[in-house]
């Protein structure tokens, strides 16, 4: 079980004279997964330039928690936010929090780069030629600005709803009708591409029918460069459980590309009714996390996790919320809105750090030869106070590690 998720090598270790270091104990340690085990990181940015002190230490201590358990990191970039004046884009707070965040070894998302929600309302002035252009340059702008920062990107988000999204005009929806929205996705995924060709593009939606099949398969027909498929599962309304979550996994399966499941909340608190069409419409003050929920939500996300690290095709899971009373105030954060531990970071804490590493004591033999098998990941070779790096994958079996 799990044999997908691990691997194996043999080490040469030498010593700091290139000699092979003979019948020596050597310390093994994952320090990080190459499954990505993520969350969104926004809050990073209030870390990272508060209004004062307090906040400062405040968020100091929630980033500290998001980085014991996550290696991989959804970053804000809704063109709305991000640019809300033409011309004066929040380039500068995502690259530091980018630069943050990949100094100390997350893997990193933007998203998205084009969306009808959240769009910039300046745009609205342009006909749907002009607005087709901004939007090109934008992806090529974001694309290119953080190229070797951020190499994967939600090109395009929610494209079942977007050419009969109708709660409020917007440009995106405009010229998805304008254009096609087979022709509105080729065209953003080509821009893309265009400016980091190795970057990892995703296709996102939390429509999960067969509509979002339908759309997959007539962009792969035209050649979109689709590295991955994004799943979004906010399930406020109620748990999918394991039968649902199966289903998804096989009819997404079959187009052969690395599934990610983008946007995962579980709630510890009373769900949204289910005459609640648009999540959205969902208004309360107060939605408090309540202790016989915690459990139940801890509960349901490790059988999320177990079933999705158990699918060779899944390489990517994000859970949305870090804390409670984010999106719709919600309770779907792991941690509270003081930045207390829920059973559900907990939980997950257990799984990536104990449960799901590998942390191992091996001898070398007379020619300074081990193996060592274990999850995929980076790893941490450590001996009589040195160490050296070493990435196990299945693109490796065997390695010269001088130490």
């Amino acid at each position: 079980m799990l044999e997908h998720r691990r691997s194996s090598a043999v080490l040469t270790i030498l010593d700091k004279d290139s000699k092979p270091l003979a019948n020596a104990d050597i310390n093994a340690e994952l320090k990080v997964h190459e499954f990505l085990f993520g969350c969104n990181a926004f809050d990073t940015l209030l870390y990272l330039r508060p209004d004062n002190e307090e906040m400062r230490s405040f968020f100091e201590d929630r980033t500290n928690k998001w980085l014991d358990v996550f290696n991989f990191a959804t970053l804000p970039f809704y063109w709305g936010n991000f640019e809300p004046e033409e011309g004066k884009p929040g380039t500068d707070a995502l690259l530091e929090a980018a630069g943050f965040l990949k100094d100390r070894g997350v893997m990193l998302k933007g998203h998205p780069l084009c969306w009808h929600t959240v769009c910039a309302e300046w745009l609205l002035k342009y006909d749907d030629e002009t607005i087709m252009d901004k939007q090109l340059a934008r992806i090529d702008r974001e694309v290119s600005n953080f190229k070797g920062l951020i190499d994967m990107w939600d090109v395009i988000n929610e494209t079942v709803i977007m050419p009969v999204f109708d709660k409020y005009d917007n440009a995106v929806t405009r010229i998805c009708n304008r254009y096609g929205r087979i022709e509105l996705i080729k065209k953003v995924f080509d821009e893309a591409f265009m400016n980091n060709e190795g970057a990892t593009l995703l296709i996102n939606d939390f429509n999960t029918s067969k509509s979002y099949e339908d759309v997959i398969s007539e962009c792969l027909d035209r050649g979109c460069k689709i590295s991955a498929i994004g799943i979004q599962s906010h399930q406020h309304q109620g748990y999918w459980g394991k039968e649902k979550l199966l289903d998804v996994l096989d009819r997404f399966s079959k187009f052969d590309l690395p599934i990610h499941f983008t946007e995962n909340t579980l709630l510890s608190g009373t769900p949204v009714p289910e005459y609640i069409e648009d999540l959205n419409d969902w208004q309360v003050e107060e939605w408090p996390s309540l202790p016989e929920y915690e459990k139940i939500q801890a509960d349901q996300m490790e059988e999320i996790y177990r079933i999705l690290f158990s699918d060779p095709n899944v390489k990517a899971i994000t859970n949305w919320d870090f804390a409670d009373g984010a999106w719709l105030n919600a309770p779907s954060g792991v941690v509270r809105k003081d930045n207390s531990l829920k059973p559900s970071y907990e939980m997950l804490r257990r799984l990536i750090k104990e449960e799901w590493t590998t942390k191992e004591t091996l001898k070398t033999d007379e020619n300074g030869n081990v193996k060592i098998e274990g999850f995929k990941g980076e790893y941490v070779i450590k001996y009589s106070g040195r160490e050296a790096a070493f990435t196990l994958n299945d693109g490796c079996d065997r390695a010269i590690i001088t130490i």
